[in-house]
């Protein structure tokens, strides 16, 4: 868990601890102890009548950071501003931050340690390699143990081996899909010629070498992009970085234009 403070434009998941006539205030689930405000005009888009027709205590919110102050220990946030496409990363996101933790707790208390133990001997050192705590017990099921001997902060040794033999025996490797239309248009008389090639250089951008694209042609000039990830977040990453660098090609190498529109699963 984190202990410092979100950015501005973060994406935030949260619970709602009260509800008042000018907003609310929401535990911030990632940030021990920190909570953020939503104002009434962020809650939803349109006139509201009454706040807690929108919004209720106890429920599960995902929202977007609008401003940061620390030294007041101020966090503005806004439901209104998050898509429904980063509500539903997000979410996926912490049911895996969830289960990793409870994993992490499952080394701890094999190890007759507390959970605060098992962050700081095993957790942050694992977040600072990897990025997230679940793509590093992946990552070890996927690549094997010596990936822990590999890191810049290297385990406990009885760290270590605890660690890799939790993710062997819970971690079953899934995939999403992620898709999207690129548009490509050219008035070149190679125009389609040039379409492939800027389409092979996309597939490229792709830099995991756990996620798998597809480019399939849908009828003059839409492609469809489909990605196949261990998690959103990759994903959606990927899924930009093709669809953008095949919209640079056809702009640079053939005076076009080019388009992406995102589709939902």
């Amino acid at each position: 868990m984190r202990n410092d403070f979100p950015e501005e434009g973060d994406i935030i998941i949260g619970n709602v601890i009260d509800v008042k006539s000018f907003g609310a205030f929401i535990e911030l689930l990632e940030y021990p102890g920190k909570e953020g405000m939503v104002h009434i005009s962020e809650v939803s888009s349109g006139w509201i009548k009454n706040i807690r027709d929108h919004i209720k205590k106890g429920q599960r919110v995902v929202a977007k950071v609008m401003r940061v102050t620390p030294h007041k220990n101020q966090i503005d946030l806004s439901l209104k501003r998050a898509t429904d496409q980063q509500k539903k990363v997000k979410v996926q996101e912490w049911k895996r931050f969830q289960r990793a933790e409870k994993l992490l707790q499952f080394a701890s208390e094999k190890l007759g340690k507390t959970i605060e133990e098992g962050w700081e001997a095993a957790g942050y050192p694992l977040i600072d390699e990897f990025g997230e705590l679940y793509d590093a017990f992946e990552s070890i099921v996927i690549e094997g143990k010596e990936v822990l001997d590999e890191l810049e902060t290297p385990l406990p040794q009885e760290w270590a081996d605890v660690i890799y033999e939790i993710a062997s025996e819970n971690i079953e490797l899934s995939s999403v899909k992620v898709s999207g239309i690129v548009t490509l248009t050219t008035t070149e008389p190679t125009g389609v010629k040039i379409i492939k090639n800027g389409l092979k250089k996309a597939l490229k951008a792709n830099p995991y070498e756990d996620v798998e694209v597809n480019i399939t042609y849908i009828g003059a000039p839409k492609y469809r992009v489909e990605v196949l990830s261990p998690d959103y977040k990759s994903g959606e990453d990927v899924l930009r970085r093709v669809s953008e660098e095949a919209i640079d090609f056809i702009k640079k190498h053939a005076g076009g234009t080019g388009s992406f529109v995102r589709v939902e699963e």
